[in-house]
C-alpha cells in the first residue's frame, strides 16, 4: 500500500497533514486567524487527512492539533464558503443536498457535521486531540472524536449555542458521556466556561498541562501508545467505543440531532435565520447580519457551481 507523504499536501489549504514521528501522523489545524473556525473546506479536509492516516501502513497514531491562541472558535459563520464539499468528497447517500425547505439543510448538517463527525471517532487508529485556548460549541466536537485529549492549562471550553443562539447543544450531542448528566446540563443552560482542570475533573481531558508542553506531551504520548501492536490497538478503541455505544449513546445523540433541528426550525420562524442572531455579540451579528445583506438572504445547500 502507498505511505503517506510527510510532507504538506498541496491539496490542503486549512490544515497540514505530516509524519510527526515513526508510526505517528499529524494533522494540525491551520486557520489561526479565524481561530480556526470550522468551515466546510476544514470539515473535508480533516475527513481527507484522516482517511489518508488511516490507509498509511506505517502510521498506528494520529494526533490532532491546532495553530494559534485557540484550538476552536467553532463553526466558521462567516458564510464565505460554500456549504458543501464537491460531489467526489460527499460521503451521505441522503443526496438531495440543495433541495427547498429544510430537507437539504437538514441533509448538509446530517453530512457535514453529525456523520462525519461519528465516522472520524470511529476511525480505526487511535486518536490525540492536543488542545489550547478555547474551545467552543463546533470546536467542542472537533476534539470530541478523539479517544484521548491533552489540554494545555489555558483551554477552556463551553457550548453556547443554546443560550444564545435558540439551539439546544451541538450537532455531535457528547455532552452527557463527555461530562457527565449535571455538568452537562449546567454548560448548556448557561452557556458558561468550563476549565482545563474542572474537565480533567469531569472526566472529559486525560491530561493538564502547561501550554509550552503541550505538543510535546501529546507526541510524547502518541509514541508511548504507538509501541502497541497496531491491529490490537484498533481491536482495543472498537471495543471500548462498543460499550459505550451499548450505553445508549447512539440512540441519544439521534434524538439530540432531532432537537438541534428543531431548534433551528424555530428559530426560521421566528428570526428568518436558522440561530437566533439577536443574542449574538454585537461584532458577530452585524458581521453576520452583513454577510446576510450581501449573499440575499438564507444559502442553498447546493453550491452556484452545481445548479
Amino acid at each position: 500500500m502507498p505511505q503517506a507523504d510527510a510532507g504538506q499536501d498541496p491539496a490542503f489549504t486549512q490544515i497540514r497533514y505530516d509524519i510527526a514521528a515513526p508510526r505517528v501522523a499529524r494533522i494540525t489545524l491551520a486557520r489561526p486567524a479565524k481561530r480556526n473556525a470550522q468551515g466546510t473546506r476544514m470539515t473535508y479536509e480533516i475527513d481527507a487527512a484522516l482517511r489518508l492516516a488511516c490507509d498509511d501502513e506505517a502510521v498506528s497514531v494520529i494526533v490532532l492539533a491546532a495553530d494559534g491562541d485557540h484550538f476552536s472558535a467553532g463553526h466558521d459563520l462567516s458564510m464565505s464558503e460554500g456549504p458543501m464539499g464537491a460531489p467526489r468528497e460527499r460521503t451521505s447517500l441522503w443526496g438531495e443536498f440543495g433541495t427547498p425547505g429544510w430537507e437539504g439543510l437538514y441533509t448538509r448538517e446530517r453530512e457535514v457535521y453529525l456523520e462525519m463527525t461519528e465516522r472520524w471517532r470511529n476511525a480505526p487508529k487511535p486518536v490525540i486531540a492536543a488542545v489550547q485556548g478555547s474551545v467552543i460549541s463546533g470546536g467542542l466536537m472537533l476534539m470530541w472524536f478523539a479517544d484521548i485529549i491533552v489540554a494545555a492549562d489555558d483551554a477552556r471550553f463551553r457550548d453556547n449555542t443554546g443560550s444564545d443562539m435558540g439551539v439546544p447543544g451541538v450537532e455531535f450531542f457528547a455532552h452527557p458521556f463527555e461530562l457527565g448528566v449535571r455538568r452537562a446540563k449546567q454548560m448548556l443552560f448557561t452557556g458558561g466556561w468550563l476549565s482545563a482542570q474542572a474537565a480533567a475533573a469531569a472526566g472529559m481531558v486525560n491530561e493538564v498541562v502547561p501550554r509550552a508542553q503541550l505538543h510535546e506531551r501529546a507526541l510524547e504520548l502518541a509514541q508511548e501508545i504507538a509501541r502497541t501492536d497496531r491491529f490490537a490497538l484498533k481491536l482495543m478503541k472498537a471495543s471500548v467505543n462498543a460499550a459505550q455505544d451499548a450505553m445508549g449513546r447512539r440512540e441519544a445523540m439521534q434524538t439530540a440531532f432531532a432537537n438541534h433541528q428543531i431548534g433551528h426550525l424555530q428559530n426560521m420562524l421566528l428570526h428568518g435565520f436558522p440561530i437566533d442572531i439577536t443574542r449574538l455579540p454585537d461584532s458577530v451579528r452585524r458581521h453576520l447580519e452583513e454577510a446576510l445583506a450581501a449573499s440575499g438572504g438564507m444559502p442553498s445547500a447546493r453550491k452556484p457551481s452545481e445548479d
